[in-house]
């Protein structure tokens, strides 16, 4: 059985705990890790586990609403934490350096065995020195975890392709990001080609990954500012023709319910 929670999604952290059970063992991931330690804490223990019963931590990208807490976790617990090469020699200094044992590499399309979980990343256009994002599995059901993208690319789409369950970035609507008050630069940053993905182009992803299969799309890194969660699911129900509260928004502070795949 593969499921999933987010714990919480935005500008202010993000992390998402995916489990997969066979028999009696349960193999617990934690993707990424931005969220502030005591924060991380709770919303594990709310989630039914703990930071002490993670099998690991994959980091999508050295980005502190992405990274976060991790070097203050791996100092109280000795979790394999895995990145792409690319992240770790952006976050290296003599701090991580004692935690190198711990340190796995990652790279795109290069299955990692996790216990009862294969994980496969694939990489994903964005201002970080080597990003990667995820597709989980636990050998018959899919889950494809897509945020931090400025543009969906070929890679990306085939990636996701066969997902039962997906959690997708709907970062900003371009109109309100055109009108906020964020200064012209950050305004071309976000939404540039190596920024956040806007609404509709995360409808356009998802038009290009639906089948009938698919059960479960997650609204994910919503901008506080520049989009709203009746936006999102606006945008997304235009692709799968249902209705906005159908649409699951990952929240900053709440995250999401488990969803099984």
């Amino acid at each position: 059985m593969l499921r999933f929670k987010n714990l919480g999604s935005g500008s202010s952290g993000n992390a998402t705990l995916v489990e997969a059970k066979s028999g009696a063992h349960t193999t617990r991931a934690l993707i990424d890790c931005g969220l502030r330690l005591r924060d991380l804490e709770l919303r594990l223990e709310a989630a039914g586990t703990s930071l002490a019963e993670l099998d690991v931590i994959f980091i999508t990208h050295e980005h502190g609403d992405h990274i976060g807490c991790a070097r203050s976790v791996l100092k109280r617990h000795p979790i394999p934490i895995w990145m792409s090469q690319g992240t770790w020699l952006a976050v290296q200094d003599p701090q991580w350096d004692a935690l190198q044992s711990l340190v796995h590499t990652a790279r795109d399309g290069h299955v990692m065995a996790w216990g009862n979980m294969q994980a496969t990343p694939f990489t994903v256009p964005h201002d970080a020195r080597e990003p990667l994002q995820l597709r989980c599995s636990d050998g018959d059901r899919q889950f494809g975890l897509v945020t931090d993208l400025g543009h969906v690319t070929p890679h990306v789409v085939a990636a996701l392709q066969g997902c039962h369950a997906l959690q997708i970035e709907t970062n900003h609507d371009t109109a309100l990001l055109q009108q906020s008050a964020y200064p012209q630069f950050l305004k071309q940053r976000v939404g540039g080609a190596w920024g956040h993905l806007a609404n509709e182009a995360s409808a356009d992803l998802l038009q290009q990954v639906m089948h009938a299969n698919l059960k479960h799309v997650i609204a994910a890194h919503l901008s506080e500012r520049n989009n709203t969660p009746e936006l999102a699911r606006e945008s997304l129900c235009g692709v799968l023709g249902c209705q906005a509260l159908d649409i699951e928004v990952a929240s900053p502070d709440q995250g999401t319910p488990w969803f099984t795949v």
